[in-house]
């Protein structure tokens, strides 16, 4: 799908703001109901964030806090609960159409955290813990989006709120590698589903469109060797030359959303030996198609010119290709209509954007409306202090219920 630059004014801010469905008298006692079941669950809720919290889940070993999610889901009453191997976990409320027209609307959270997470959770003094308006410890920070996702289903259920589409909720694996639980959620439910909801925070940001991203590894290899046969050839100098070069790569401005950056390198195991093969990483990133083939094509030319004048061989290998894209109309859609609306009724005001970087992008990519609500969820993510805002957890909790309630009714 081509890539088209909407990027929003304020003035259309503005305006979307201002065709904004309104919400009638009937609707608000019920969204308020809504928020009142979930206040009243503050405690409750916040617990289930420590239990999440407490378990391991660095991306690629999610199952364990999985099946938590799974017994979450299934103890507020959502039906058709499952892990699959990715492994990703889904629950459902069915609407009351009849199958040849009811559709599906499906909320996504994540399973996995960062891997210096994982590594903060094994050394931390102790257990995630309740600390007045927070839940304190690491794997609690992004945890807080898939606590308030099964918050929203659970007062959903409990406001006897009767879709005539399906609302899915989900918690997916290997978001920060590569969206790999995300992929296989979509090709799952692409057929049926109308738009994809990915909860990221409390509604301060909707994002409708998805930003291209490409990874690659790039290997080095040449001769190794003890450091007393010689300095030269050394790879690491190939390596050094070549990132300095890319990284002076000329690059649109930055309004373009346009990233091209070297974050990895993993070179030699000892001090007195050369080695004879390493890599580093490349993250290429833009709204626009051409732009990524541009930026690779000038990356394999400077390690064309590298090769050449140092010896050292290069293999450029993908790590993973995420196509971004763009939704005609999607900034004036339904579901962004309705986000809007319900986080300002919450007390927020959101931002608009069209370049997402998440599990958004897979569904975009797809030629499916999809959208980001991204926010407040707390602070010093990946760090031994991390720490989840329970206020902003129930914001985000009260925006899905609202939206699910909304989006399952047809129109």
């Amino acid at each position: 799908m081509p890539f088209r630059n909407l990027r929003i004014a304020s003035v259309a801010l503005l305006t979307l703001v201002c065709v904004a469905p309104q919400i009638g008298a009937q609707s608000t006692a019920n969204y308020k109901q809504l928020d009142a079941l979930i206040d009243s669950s503050r405690d409750s809720i916040a617990a289930q964030l420590v239990r999440l919290a407490s378990i391991i889940s660095p991306s690629g070993q999610e199952h364990e806090r999985a099946r938590e999610v799974a017994e979450q889901m299934r103890a507020v009453g959502l039906q058709d609960v499952t892990v699959d191997s990715s492994p990703n976990v889904t629950g459902r409320i069915r609407g009351s159409l009849p199958d040849s027209l009811r559709r599906v609307i499906v909320f996504v959270a994540t399973l996995d955290d960062l891997a210096p997470v994982a590594e903060h959770q094994r050394n931390a003094p102790r257990p995630p813990y309740i600390q007045g308006d927070r839940v304190v410890g690491p794997g609690s920070n992004t945890s807080s989006t898939t606590a308030a996702v099964v918050a929203a289903a659970r007062a959903l259920i409990e406001a006897g709120v009767k879709p005539q589409h399906d609302l899915l909720f989900t918690a997916v694996a290997r978001e920060e590698t590569g969206l790999q639980g995300m992929k296989a959620l979509y090709t799952s439910w692409r057929d049926r589903a109308d738009a994809f909801v990915d909860v990221l925070g409390d509604g301060r940001s909707v994002t409708y469109g998805a930003i291209g991203i490409h990874w690659w590894r790039v290997w080095a290899f040449g001769q190794g060797g003890h450091t007393l046969t010689g300095g030269l050839p050394n790879i690491n100098q190939g390596i050094a030359r070549a990132i300095d070069r890319i990284l002076a790569i000329p690059q649109p401005p930055a309004s373009e959303r346009t990233v091209l950056s070297v974050a990895m390198i993993r070179s030699g195991d000892v001090v007195n030996r050369k080695p004879d093969s390493a890599w580093f990483s490349v993250d290429i990133r833009s709204l626009d198609a051409p732009t990524i083939a541009r930026n690779e094509a000038a990356v394999r030319a400077v390690l064309d010119s590298v090769s050449t004048e140092t010896g050292t061989r290069f293999d450029m290998r993908a790590i993973s290709q995420t196509a971004g894209g763009q939704i005609a109309g999607a900034d004036t859609s339904r579901l962004v209509r309705s986000a809007v609306t319900h986080a300002r009724t919450l007390g927020v005001t959101p931002s608009l954007g069209n370049a997402g970087s998440s599990n958004l992008n897979v569904a975009i990519a797809g030629g499916t409306l999809a959208i980001g609500l991204g926010g407040e969820r707390g602070g010093l993510r990946a760090e031994p202090g991390e720490f989840a805002d329970i206020p902003a957890m129930l914001r985000t909790a009260k925006l899905v219920a609202r939206l699910a309630a909304e989006m399952g009714m047809a129109r």
